[in-house]
């Protein structure tokens, strides 16, 4: 994987509540974009998003190291 990706990781699991609250307002904003519509499809990307970034498991925070 490249270095920046690991430290996109790193930085995702160093500010976990950063990253939530980003992803749910970013999903919020698709959300009305869309008139909710593609709701299912907004909140599946967003899940993606933060399990592949490690922060879809709260109890799991800073103990990949």
């Amino acid at each position: 994987m490249p270095d920046f990706m690991d430290e996109a990781k790193q930085q995702a699991d160093q500010h976990s509540d950063m990253v939530d609250k980003g992803m749910d307002d970013a999903e919020k904003a698709a959300e009305n974009k869309t008139g909710g519509k593609d709701d299912s499809e907004i909140q599946g990307a967003g899940q993606q998003a933060e399990k592949f970034l490690g922060t879809d498991n709260q109890g799991n925070q800073g103990n990949q190291n």
